[in-house]
């Protein structure tokens, strides 16, 4: 499922009208917590499985770090196995097996070696890096390990930013998972403007310029002019897109009384590349260079 497709409407609509007929959070977030799993598993419920894997292994390494901080170093060495080895497995284990092939023919070597159709989850770089963030903060002594296991499987699938990010540490999400939220009008017209921004710049901007830059890269000899005018299109369909997205992820929380923070800050006005990686993809950005 995905946030353009008329089912999401219908699903929000129901989950946000249980959500705000439970008055505790705990209520809410279990409702929040089932109705991410419904989401991420519509289409393939076997996705369920790895994050549930994900989740339960860096809550159980921050657990184990707590009770045993001497060997914190060994818990942490077992989370980043465990989910860079399912990442790296699921994004490139076809990728090095195509490569290996091609080396061994430019050897001159016969193999059967070739990709085995790896079908990558959605999401999963996104939730990995959420995931490992909280470990590797628990390790740093940044964050204190959390003992209330539902709330962290929240932290983890939160369904408005589980596909497409923003990527958000313990500080800035979990920490509003395990208080009350406050669900106001002002508030709920706020994210769905922003909701609404979202899926125009997705549907009306990206999608339509997608069309045209698409037909413009599969010309056999395209002219200068037309490879420039495509070049721009895409540059304005992908922050289109992505941005898009990120905005109907913040609008959907902020409905529900959640802040999600700005991901792209008007990347292209940037004045040095520096710069530019400052604006795009904020929480990518930041999280690679803590």
């Amino acid at each position: 499922m995905t946030f353009v497709q008329i089912e999401f409407v219908a699903f929000l609509a129901i989950v946000f009208t249980i959500y705000v007929l439970f008055r505790r959070f705990r209520a809410q977030n279990v409702v929040l917590l089932l109705a991410s799993l419904v989401f991420y598993g519509w289409v393939h419920p076997w996705f369920l499985a790895l994050l549930l894997f994900t989740a339960t292994l860096d809550y159980l390494s921050g657990r184990a770090m707590a009770r045993w901080p001497a060997r914190k170093r060994w818990f942490l060495a077992a989370s980043l196995t465990g989910d860079l080895g399912l990442l790296g497995y699921f994004k490139y284990a076809d990728f090095f097996l195509e490569n290996v092939r091609a080396g061994l023919d430019a050897l001159g070597i016969p193999s059967a070696i070739g990709p085995i159709g790896v079908f990558l989850p959605v999401g999963i770089s996104f939730y990995t890096f959420q995931s490992l963030s909280y470990i590797i903060d628990v390790y740093r002594g940044d964050t204190q390990p959390r003992r209330n296991l539902l709330d962290y499987f929240l932290f983890v699938a939160f369904f408005p930013q589980l596909v497409a990010g923003p990527i958000l540490r313990a500080d800035a999400l979990l920490v509003q998972v395990e208080r009350p939220r406050r669900i106001t009008w002002e508030g709920f017209a706020s994210g769905l403007s922003l909701a609404l921004w979202g899926a125009f710049k997705k549907i009306c901007v990206a999608d339509v310029v997608a069309d045209y830059v698409d037909k413009a890269f599969q010309l056999q000899a395209p002219n200068a002019a037309l490879v420039a005018a495509a070049t721009l299109g895409f540059g304005v369909q992908i922050l289109a897109d992505f941005s898009g997205y990120t905005d109907i992820a913040r609008g959907v929380a902020r409905m529900m009384g959640f802040e999600l923070p700005l991901n792209f800050d008007h990347p292209y006005l940037a004045k040095s590349p520096s710069d530019f990686w400052r604006r795009w993809h904020i929480s990518f950005s930041s999280w690679i260079r803590d």
